[in-house]
């Protein structure tokens, strides 16, 4: 049950972020519904490795080596999860620059008011 709900909210998360993403023309707004959706993807990673009953992969006398495969949970999924929130850390970081950037020089964060971006 709560697999299904964090999965839901995940994809919750990744419909509002698009939506953010597609309809809003100030950069800042752009740039928080990106990662929106990036919480999101990162939410439904952590929903798909979550099984009942299983504890954290850590090896010690709460659960022997011997039962390792029946009790953990694979960590496949979390290293993913910590990975992409390195990565969208150095993304949003980046776009955050970038719009920075295109407002010192050009003034304004309206994407309507940068055309000779587009190509």
């Amino acid at each position: 049950m709560i697999a299904k709900i964090a999965m839901a909210s995940g994809f919750a998360l990744i419909l509002i972020g698009l939506y953010g993403a597609l309809t809003h023309r100030n950069m800042l707004r752009m740039i928080v519904s990106f990662t929106i959706a990036s919480t999101g993807v990162n939410v439904a990673l952590v929903a798909v490795g979550w099984m009942l009953g299983r504890t954290a992969p850590i090896l010690d006398a709460a659960v022997p080596v011997t039962e390792a495969l029946q009790r953990v949970i694979d960590p496949v999924p979390q290293a993913l999860v910590l990975t992409a929130i390195v990565i969208g850390l150095g993304v949003t970081a980046l776009m955050l620059a970038y719009a920075y950037r295109l407002h010192a020089t050009k003034g304004g964060l309206d994407i309507t008011d940068h055309t000779e971006l587009k190509w």
